[in-house]
């Protein structure tokens, strides 16, 4: 079996909930994202109970502070033995750096490191009211670019912007996309949101997936409809 594409977003307030959830779906399938409320209530002790259950997890806490403190931080991340965590690219050059050599130091190269890029929720109306010059799309290329001057593994960004971002950067250097969801469902508070398939056919490694996996009526039947949807997209 090839590895896990999807990434399912368990961001619920309390380990009873998360685990509950986790409990429903099948490692083999996916993988689990813990963000910052889960991680604020729960602490490093969910990432472990996910780890028993035989989870590999994304640390989406998006680090976003002076170099040294962002080293730290996923120093501290690599040590927990989780398989991916992020940092914002906007940062800086040196801030991406350090976290870059923080990782190599402590994660013995098994923690992917990647930098978000522009958040999914942004507009260019919005980058524009905190002073970044250009649209989205020119956002995005900068920073990833910086991104990948700097070694990280890849980037988040919207499946819309995975396919320039992969015509100027090839493989193995990832692409994961938040806001995916099922034609026609409710796009919640993303606004650059695709289906499993754009995502696919745009070059998108992983697939980070919430509520609709989360929320659904079983986990576990709405992951492998997801799953079903990209092998599809994979095997024509």
């Amino acid at each position: 079996m090839s590895e896990p594409r999807i990434i399912v977003a368990v961001d619920t307030p309390g380990s009873d909930a998360a685990l509950n959830v986790a409990r429903q779906l099948d490692p083999r399938l996916c993988r689990l994202k813990v963000g910052k409320e889960a991680f604020v209530v729960c602490g490093p002790r969910l990432v472990e109970e996910f780890h028993g259950l035989g989870f590999e997890v994304f640390l989406d806490l998006k680090f976003h502070d002076i170099p040294n403190t962002v080293a730290a931080a996923c120093s501290a991340a690599a040590k927990l033995g989780v398989w991916m965590v992020n940092v914002h690219a906007s940062g800086g050059k040196a801030m991406l750096l350090a976290a870059r050599e923080a990782i190599n130091a402590t994660g013995a190269g098994r923690t992917k490191l990647i930098a978000v890029t522009v958040l999914t929720s942004l507009t260019d109306a919005a980058l524009q009211e905190v002073g970044v010059q250009g649209d989205v799309d020119q956002q995005v290329r900068r920073l990833a670019g910086l991104t990948k001057s700097c070694e990280l593994d890849g980037v988040v960004c919207s499946a819309r912007e995975a396919p320039m971002l992969r015509d100027a950067i090839a493989s193995p250097f990832v692409l994961v996309t938040p806001g995916i969801r099922l034609p026609m469902a409710a796009r919640d508070d993303q606004v650059r949101v695709v289906t499993p398939a754009d995502a696919v056919r745009a070059g998108a490694d992983y697939l980070v997936i919430g509520r609709p996996i989360t929320a659904a009526v079983s986990p576990r039947v709405a992951l492998e409809e997801f799953n079903s949807m990209i092998q599809k997209e994979n095997n024509p």
